[in-house]
């Protein structure tokens, strides 16, 4: 019998032009904000006219690269010192992780250590997080509707999540607007990290009548405008569709599962200090050959074979379009959107075994619908280099 929850953002607001009512959302809510941004979004400057103009008080923590346990630590204190009660993440996934994380950190004292997954306690928090609302600018990671925010601990050279159901947002805003000005490569890495988000919790061992909706529609907008996006960055229609994919993504690994390539995404995110999506979109038609050649090999007969069938007819437009086919078109598409290799991010064949080591581990690789061994990992490794 079928069982399965769901859960999301408190609220989600869509579409294009929305920021310019942040305002209206933040009224009578916020005595003093913590507003959690990068350095180099459009939408900085707007956010802060928007705040100004209501007269609530604010205070910025800037993120730098992908977010660390001390960058958590740093920003709960900026968010304690300055007295603030609400905190509002504008930026791409690490940023919004980030923001997400300090929300949570600010009402749940104590080492931070105690609360992370993997390399931590992993105890589950006490006490609910500052409202935070998360306002994407890129289209990929879907972090404004998880429980989750992915922080790199270097001293362990990996990345883990800090994870809770009380972490889900109180409000994700997402403005196709912001994406508008994104350079292509980040377009292309951030975009195949969406369609990862929506082919992994398909397959995933956790998949459920929700989840399939969602990642069916989600991925049929990525087939259609991801492309189209990556070549022209102000084709409306192109950004609000990997808008959607991505927060459809974001929605579908919140109550499913994942899978290999977030499996190596985290370890190898830790030990090469690169970019969470291109990572992912070198290894996606990897994984997706090597789980297809494990099923057909190991378990002829599992259902992941027809979501993968099902996946190469939606991806391809083409009804009779076979597994392998969706494999290829997937692969092709990442030639196309120019993503490098592991090794430009340098990566060595002696990291390998360190990387299996780890992947095995990650919670990420437990939702993949077939285990992989030590071999199979090795090899995807091998031609992603």
């Amino acid at each position: 019998m079928t069982s399965f929850e769901f859960a999301t953002a408190n609220r989600i607001i869509f579409g294009a032009g929305k920021l310019n009512g942040l305002g209206d959302q933040l009224k009578g809510r916020a005595k003093r904000l913590l507003l959690v941004c990068g350095n180099s979004s459009d939408a900085i400057p707007r956010v802060r006219e928007i705040l100004s103009a209501q007269d609530i008080p604010f205070d910025e923590f800037h993120v730098h690269g992908e977010p660390t346990v001390d960058t958590a630590s740093e920003g709960v204190l900026a968010a304690l010192e300055h007295g603030c009660d609400t905190v509002v993440g504008l930026g791409g996934g690490s940023v919004l992780d980030a923001g997400k994380a300090i929300s949570a950190l600010a009402t749940n004292r104590g080492d931070i250590f105690d609360y992370l997954e993997v390399v931590g306690k992993g105890l589950p928090l006490a006490n609910a997080p500052l409202p935070y609302i998360a306002i994407p600018t890129t289209a990929g990671t879907g972090t404004e509707v998880t429980r989750n925010a992915v922080l790199e601990s270097p001293a362990h050279g990996v990345k883990v999540s800090l994870r809770s159901p009380l972490m889900l947002p109180s409000l994700a805003l997402v403005d196709p607007e912001l994406t508008y000005s994104l350079p292509p490569e980040i377009t292309a890495s951030s975009g195949l990290d969406a369609l990862t988000q929506l082919i992994e919790p398909f397959v995933s061992v956790k998949a459920n009548p929700m989840t399939d909706a969602i990642c069916r529609e989600g991925m049929r907008h990525a087939a259609k405008s991801l492309r189209r996006a990556y070549h022209n960055g102000t084709d409306a229609s192109a950004r609000e569709g990997m808008s959607l994919a991505s927060l459809f993504g974001g929605m579908a690994l919140a109550n499913a599962a994942l899978g290999a390539v977030h499996g190596f995404a985290g370890p190898l995110g830790g030990m090469l200090h690169a970019p969470h999506g291109a990572i992912c979109a070198r290894l996606l038609p990897l994984v997706m050959e090597a789980n297809l050649k494990a099923l057909e090999s190991r378990q002829a007969g599992h259902a992941a074979i027809e979501r993968y069938i099902e996946i190469a007819q939606i991806v391809t437009g083409d009804k009779n379009a076979s597994a392998q086919d969706g494999v290829k078109w997937v692969s092709d598409l990442v030639s196309e959107l120019n993503i490098p290799s592991l090794s430009a991010h340098g990566m060595n064949e002696a990291q390998i075994p360190e990387a299996v080591g780890k992947a095995l581990n990650a919670s990420s690789t437990k939702g993949n619908p077939i285990m992989l061994n030590d071999g199979e990992l090795r090899e995807i490794l091998e031609k992603a280099i």
